[in-house]
Order: C-alpha cells, then structure tokens, then sequence
C-alpha cells in the first residue's frame, strides 16, 4: 500500500524527464509527434474558429502557411528554443496583422515559451510573449483602420488587458515548470550523492571488517607456522599442535570473511551468524596464546549494542595483533572499565618494538579511529613512558540509545 506523502512522480519528475548534473547531456531529439499533432490541431482548430469568426479574413493558402509555420517550428523548440519562441510570435503576431480568425495558433506560442523557459532562455521567451502582446495592442487599436478586414472596429483596454493577462499566466505556469525541473534535479542530485556517500561507507567498513579478520588471523598463522616448522623434527607432538592451531585460526577466518562477503551478495539480508563482540573475549584470549602471546583480562564489559559490542571487540583483536606482529613482548594486559555512560578499553604490552612501526602499520590504526569515530567515541595509541605500547578507546555507552532508535 502507498504510504502518506507526495508521490515518487511529483517528488523526483516524470520518468522521461531524468538527468543528473555530472552525465553528459543526451542529443535532443526531434519531436516529431507531438508536432505533427499539434499542426493537426492548430489546423482543424482554425477552420472550425473561421466558421464562428465571419467578419474576419476567411481562411486562405496564405493563413494555411502560417499556420503550418508557427506550428511547423516547434520541431526545432529543443535544439534552438530562442529562435522557436521569437519565430512563432513573429508568425503568429503576421497572421493576426492579416485579419485572419482568432483560434488555437496562440497554442503554438505557449508551447515555444514553455520550452524556453524550461531549457532556460527565459529572456527569449519573456521578450517574444511581449513582443507579441504589444503587436496585438497595437493592431487592435490603431493598425485596425488600415488592415483588413474591412470596416474592423477598435478593441477596448479591457479586452487588452484580458490578452495581457493570458500571457502572464502562459509565462508564470511555464517558470513553474522550470523551478519545479530545477528542484527535481537537485533533489536526484542530492539522492545520487547520498547513495554514493552510502556505498563508500560500506566499501570502508567491509574494507575494515576484512582487515581485522585477516590480519588477526593470518598472525596467528604465520607464529604458529614457524613454530612447526622450527619443531617439525624435534618435537613432533607441538608441531602438531601448531598445525592444528593453524587449522582452527583458518577455519574462523573463512568463516567471518564469508559472513562479510554474503552481505555483498544480499544487501539487507540478516546475517547467518551473529556478529562477534566482547562475549568473544575469552576465545580472542586463546587464540593469542596459540600465537604465543599471554592476554590478561581485567573488568568485565557492560551490555552493548551490536554495532558498539563489535566495534570493541574490533579493537581489542587489532591491538593484540599489532602486539604479536610488531612487539617483542609474549604478554599483553587488556583492562575494560565503565561507568554510566562511558566504557574505557586499555591494551598494553610491555615492548620492546621489533620493528619501525610500533604500532602497527597504519592501517589498524585508521580502521580502530574510524570505528571509535563511528559511534562518537576516541582511540588514541602511542609509546608509553616506561617502555612498550598502549592503546586507549573511549566508547560512548549512549551509542546503544542512538542504534536502538535506527
């Protein structure tokens, strides 16, 4: 069912009227149709018009051609618009000058001052329609004693007043038209930088997801690896182990970058497994001791929201693979603290670094700021004075509130 509100049609415009600001413009087309019909009209119309107006000129090869090329230009009203709209008042305004009966050629005119408004001559279209009308004026009330027909009477200010309100009205509802076009472009305009911003958002947290899954992952794998390597022959039994640490570290991996990538294959859908968040904690602890790193846990964390609850168990995973890929230490200390509103993750190792990025190599980084930045909280990371590395996040508890109401 339709729900409340204007329609997609009067909101963003008509189909066929599509065009956003940064594609090319497409060629304009010949209207051949809607011209052929309206010569048609133009033309019916005036030998009806002619039979009710018998004190005007009766209709001739002449008032034919005029007729046929006030309509006739309309073909061009979207290549050339100016031209158009001065073109079928110049022929409009002869043929009335001729005496011929007043009819449906002024619909020539409209529509030639409609497109060049709407293609943005509006200078053409205000100047050709009062051209028009002051040649009418004129005609009416002082050419009329030398023009035909015969024995024509002068018209009255009210009746030109009459004129000069039509075509107020023909230009006002045609610069409506032009306003509501320009709106319906900015508001495509606005829908398509809003979907791009939207596609961007989510290339950057796939773009993360993956990074914290892979790169936690494949550090557990590579320690493990070269431990069975260094223990293939001495010592079978823990080259085993590391073996089937690998198989495990390598099976979680796959699993979390298939839950990733199925939401490429069905946007919206609802994943087949629930995200991970600090409930995981414990199995994030093991797996670092299978890389050889020994995580002590102090607090325990409040209940969050899905988005919150991953983003910290996000962070909490980078860290300590910085620390197993860039620290010489073999012991990290995660510490969660929370009061009313805030919840505090504090990652230390005691260092020394192996390598120039401490830290990590930037990635990791940027990925924990823009998570933390997310839900409106800090992460900052660096060297701590007595020797090894920290990184603090400051995750506002509030951000529950804001996900709920989404």
């Amino acid at each position: 069912m339709r729900g409340p509100g204007p329609s997609q049609w009067w909101r963003y415009g008509p189909p066929w009227w599509h065009r956003t600001d940064d594609a090319e413009p497409p060629a304009p087309r010949w209207p051949w149709r809607s011209t052929v019909l309206l010569t048609a009209f133009v033309l019916i119309g005036s030998h009806f018009a002619a039979h009710e107006q018998i004190h005007r000129v009766p209709l001739n090869g002449y008032a034919r051609v005029l007729l046929v090329v006030a309509s006739g230009l309309l073909l061009w009203r979207q290549r050339y618009p100016a031209f158009v709209a001065f073109g079928t008042a110049a022929t409009t305004l002869l043929y009335l000058g001729a005496g011929y009966p007043y009819g449906p050629v002024f619909l020539a005119v409209a529509v030639a001052c409609f497109s060049a408004i709407v293609a943005g001559r509006r200078w053409a279209a205000w100047v050709s329609m009062g051209m028009l009308w002051a040649g009418h004026a004129l005609v009416a009330l002082w050419l009329y004693r030398w023009l035909p027909p015969a024995g024509d009477q002068s018209a009255n200010i009210g009746q030109e007043i009459v004129v000069a309100t039509w075509v107020v009205a023909i230009v006002a509802v045609s610069e409506l038209a032009r306003v509501r076009r320009e709106q319906w472009a900015r508001e495509r305009a606005d829908r398509a930088q809003a979907a791009r911003r939207r596609a961007d958002e989510e290339r950057l947290r796939i773009a993360r997801e993956l990074h914290d899954v892979l790169a936690h992952s494949i550090s557990v794998i590579n320690v493990q690896a070269g431990v069975g390597l260094a223990l293939l022959d001495s010592d079978p039994e823990q080259a085993r182990e590391a073996l089937t640490t690998i198989k495990a570290a390598s099976k979680e991996a796959l699993g979390e970058v298939r839950q990733v990538l199925d939401t490429l294959r069905a946007p919206g859908a609802a994943p087949r497994a629930p995200a991970p968040g600090l409930d995981r904690l414990p199995e994030l602890v093991e797996q670092a001791a299978g890389a050889g790193l020994a995580v002590e846990v102090e607090g325990t964390a409040p209940r969050l929201a899905p988005g919150a609850d991953l983003a910290a168990f996000r962070i909490v995973q980078e860290a300590l693979t910085n620390v197993v890929r860039h620290s010489g230490s073999r012991h990290a200390r995660v510490r969660l603290e929370h009061d009313a509103g805030t919840l505090r993750l504090r990652i230390d190792d005691d260092g020394p670094a192996t390598g120039a990025d401490a830290g990590g190599s930037g990635n990791g980084l940027a990925g924990m700021r823009e998570r933390a930045g997310a839900l409106g909280g800090t992460i900052e990371a660096g060297p701590r004075p007595d020797g090894g590395f920290r990184v603090l996040a400051v995750l506002p508890l509030q951000a529950k509130a804001k996900e709920d109401d989404r």
